[in-house]
């Protein structure tokens, strides 16, 4: 039997895995879309983070958020962070910080840095009737993705229930929460196991 060459295998070998590479990324594209659709349609998404999972809807949609927060036991008082594909998500409130303090939450994005700006755009259930909104734009490549195909920002507040710690796996998530959540994006941690830092754009005071 005649046997391939070293050079034909190499070339073998990389064909297969641009297929399966391919394939990796439409399937990741579906999901993605899935996920997309369902927090248009007033659902609640968990997802990957950098260091947590998070629960995801869309801040527009009082029923929505009301339901997240009736989730996690939360009030509605201490608001919720936003997360962003860009910081073109938070042009408004971008634009109302100075140049200095502006240049400073850029330098920290995309990463776990969440930063309290003056609210310009979003609903008093998104701020606990504050006037700053506290945003951020994820080091995390999906997170940002879901944003993106979404069309704005999202919430992302940790999956657990308060007072019970974040969640750190799809399993943890789906013991937390079960069917009461309308769909699980599959996707890893990608970073530190802790919640991302909130600070003042303005004053630099740093919250967590």
């Amino acid at each position: 039997m005649r046997r391939a060459s070293p050079t034909r295998m190499r070339v073998l070998r990389n064909s297969v895995a641009e297929k399966a590479d391919t394939r990796l990324l439409i399937n990741e594209a579906f999901h993605l879309g899935v996920a997309a659709d369902a927090l248009r349609s007033g659902g609640i998404v968990a997802h990957a983070t950098e260091g947590v999972w998070g629960l995801a809807c869309d801040p527009f949609d009082a029923a929505a958020v009301s339901r997240l927060l009736d989730l996690k036991g939360r009030s509605i008082r201490k608001g919720l962070i936003l997360i962003g594909a860009d910081e073109s998500d938070f042009a408004p409130e971008m634009a109302a910080l100075s140049e200095l303090d502006a240049a400073r939450v850029r330098r920290s994005w995309p990463g776990p840095e969440t930063w309290l700006v003056p609210n310009r755009q979003f609903p008093s259930w998104i701020t606990g009737g504050r006037s700053s909104v506290a945003v951020r734009v994820p080091g995390h490549d999906q997170a940002r993705t879901l944003c993106a195909i979404f069309g704005s920002a999202l919430v992302s507040t940790s999956a657990n229930p308060s007072a019970q710690p974040p969640a750190r796996t799809e399993l943890a998530v789906r013991r937390y929460f079960a069917d009461e959540i309308d769909h699980v994006l599959h996707g890893e941690l990608t970073g530190s196991a802790a919640p991302s830092r909130i600070r003042d754009a303005v004053s630099g005071a740093r919250f967590r």
